[in-house]
């Protein structure tokens, strides 16, 4: 049972780290939006932004997810 907690707590440790991460990689996408001057640039960073979104909602249901695990 102590083994299975473990491991519960170091998967929802290692889930937090990557929303973290991906909060980063959303602030620098938008920071590129922002400083971008090419309409092919600006696409580039729309769709960038749209592909994080996406990754961090899907990260965000596995938290949830995790949590009603361990509730």
């Amino acid at each position: 049972m102590k083994k299975k907690t473990d491991n519960l707590l170091l998967a929802r440790e290692e889930l937090l780290n990557e929303i973290e991460e991906i909060k980063l990689s959303l602030a620098t996408a938008h920071s590129n939006f922002d400083n971008a001057c090419d309409p092919d640039l600006v696409d580039s960073c729309i769709y960038e932004m749209n592909a994080i979104q996406y990754k961090y909602k899907y990260l965000l249901k596995q938290m949830r997810k995790m949590e009603s695990l361990t509730n």
